[in-house]
């Protein structure tokens, strides 16, 4: 079987399952995947289901200049992983920080019903790196 045998066999069971065609592009295609050397936050989450993210964020005038997630978990871990990212690169910390369910679930259009803890898992490692990153620049400051 080839790649794109493959691949095709893939989207469809996805589809079948209840992703939508953007929350399946952003799983085979691996969007922001990866992770930043040197940093200036890495978090790391595993989820109530056993999928694991790791975020590494960029941060320059307060804006998020960079953004990369590792995901150990499930389609719909990776999707709601790599679309978290995707929108917060170029946000300011406070902007980046409004991001939640809503406007996740708006980015990937549709999951399956049963894997809504991993948009809630993305929207979670995002705000947890966005507070660490924070604490750090007060305890910098004092």
């Amino acid at each position: 079987m080839s790649n794109q045998e493959h691949s095709e066999d893939v989207y469809e069971i996805l589809k079948n399952t209840g992703y939508s065609d953007k929350a399946i592009q952003y799983f085979q295609t691996n969007e922001n995947t990866g992770i930043i050397e040197n940093a200036d936050q890495i978090t790391d989450l595993t989820g109530p289901c056993g999928d694991a993210m790791k975020i590494s964020l960029n941060i320059e005038s307060g804006k998020i200049s960079d953004a990369k997630i590792q995901v150990l978990g499930c389609p719909g871990a990776v999707a709601s992983g790599c679309a978290v990212v995707n929108l917060a690169k170029g946000k300011t910390i406070q902007e980046a920080s409004q991001i939640d369910l809503d406007l996740l679930y708006a980015e990937l259009e549709k999951l399956p019903e049963k894997k809504v803890h991993c948009a809630r898992l993305a929207i979670k490692i995002l705000q947890k790196a966005l507070d660490e990153y924070s604490k750090k620049q007060q305890e910098l400051l004092q």
